[in-house]
Formats: C-alpha cells, structure tokens, sequence
C-alpha cells in the first residue's frame, strides 16, 4: 500500500494525451488505475492505440503506466510496454534474476546504494506482465494499521513492508506487491484496510484483488469475515457523518452570525 503522493490537479494530461487517454480535459482512466497512479504505484496493462514516439507510428501497444517527479518538480509519465526481457538490475547476481523470473523466489530485500548516494533497502520483484524487475523502496511503503478492522503488530508490518506474507485472525492473508495496480494481493477477492492519522481512519476498499503468487483463491476467497462485515458498517457510519453538516455553536460563531443579520 502507498498512500497518495501526487495530486489529481497536478496529472501530466498532455502526457496521458499523447497515449489518447484524455477527453475533455479528463484523463481516461479507470478509478482503481488513477488511484495507482497517484500513490506511485503502476496501472494494469492497458492497450493504447495510435501512438507515435520519435517518428515511428504504432498502432497498438499493451502497458502499463506510472508517473515520476521530473527534475520540474512536476510529475511525469512513464510508458511501461511488454518487453521480450528487460535487464536485470547489476546487484542482483544471476542467479537472483533467474530465481526471479522463473518465480522459484518471489521478491528479494537488498541493501543497495542509489545515484545520490543514499544507502536504502528496497524490494525486487519481476513483473511478468511486462517482464521487467521493479524496484520498491521499502521506506516508500506504508502498512496498513489494519485490515478488515483487525489491528497489524509492529511486527505484521514490518513483514508487510519486506512484501512478506501477513495472515490476520479471521483468516484473511495479504502481501505487499508492486506489480499489481492496487500494491496488493490476498487469498480474499475484497478487504478493507485503514490507516490511523492525527486521531481520524482513512478506510481503502479493495475490490478484485489478485491471488498470492503460488496459492489460489477458491469459493472460500469471496466469503466476507464478520469482522469484514463489522467495518463495512463503520465505512457507512463515518460516511453518514461526514455528511451531516456540523454546526458552529460558539460564542464566536454566535456573534459573526449576529452581526451579519444586523447589516442586511
């Protein structure tokens, strides 16, 4: 999961243009790949039609899409086509890269240094959509602090954050990955999940969610835990109050409002 580190108002739509994903001024996506886009996640693939890079005409192309802070400051779209092979990364050993591509591993940690310098531990995974290997900074992801109501352990999050397995007690298991849209996979077809900040829960409804590499999801994965069932009801509850407008009572508010009947 990675929260929200771009703005809508701020989406590159000459960019997502030149792909023909915009229409009237409105990027032309779905909402579960806007939302990837704007957490710094990937899109599903999507075929774009039409295009034209450097000259060459293509008239059909199957990627997936992501967006980068340019050296603007301003975000940038990144085209991510199905390749044949993409390089491995150079601090991955061969048999690494092999162990990843054939899915004998799933994701590997490294402790490697970037082009500034900067010592960091990130992720690798293999995309076999696109048959690239993604790079997940593991600072970048941020733990759910529950899912379907359940409260995550320090140290559930830190598994969760290596792209670790994590199974809650009503049965529910979920694991990190960045080669999905929605930066997650579980054994159920939907869960929520909630982030805790400044006092207030921000709930994510995910829906369709793909199964844990090496596991399938059967009939059971569309059954909803009570405890699925009990947060759903407090979904609505806080959306029901969110709705109700809140009134100033104050002193204050009293006096303004006061003050304004006696000039009209």
């Amino acid at each position: 999961m990675n929260t929200e580190i771009f703005n809508e108002a701020d989406l590159p739509l000459h960019d997502l243009g030149s792909v023909g994903l915009v229409s009237d001024g409105r990027a032309l996506l779905e909402e579960a790949d806007l939302n990837a886009l704007l957490s710094g996640r990937r899109t599903q693939l999507i075929r774009l039609e039409n295009l034209e890079f450097a000259g060459i005409k293509i008239a059909s192309l199957n990627a997936k899409l992501s967006l980068i802070t340019g050296a603007d400051g301003k975000p940038e779209l990144l085209v991510h086509p199905t390749y044949l092979r993409s390089a491995a990364p150079t601090y991955l050993t061969e048999d690494e890269s092999w162990a990843l591509e054939t899915g004998d591993q799933l994701s590997l940690e490294k402790d490697i240094v970037d082009s500034n310098g900067q010592r960091k531990r990130v992720l690798i995974e293999f995309d076999r959509e696109t048959n690239q290997f993604l790079e997940t900074d593991e600072e970048k992801v941020e733990a759910p602090d529950e899912i379907n109501g359940q409260a995550l352990t320090p140290e559930q999050k830190a598994k969760f954050k290596r792209g670790e397995e994590v199974e809650i007690p009503d049965g529910t298991k979920v694991k990190y990955t960045a080669t999905t849209r929605e930066g997650i996979r579980s054994n159920r077809i939907a869960l929520i999940a909630s982030i805790i900040f400044d006092g207030g829960i921000s709930y994510l409804l995910f829906h369709g969610i793909k199964a844990i590499i090496g596991q399938k999801q059967d009939e059971k994965s569309t059954e909803q835990s009570q405890e699925y069932k009990d947060t759903v009801e407090q979904m609505k509850q806080q959306q029901e109050e969110e709705l109700v407008p809140k009134l100033d009572l104050s002193e204050k508010a009293k006096e303004r409002d006061h003050k304004r009947r006696s000039t009209r």
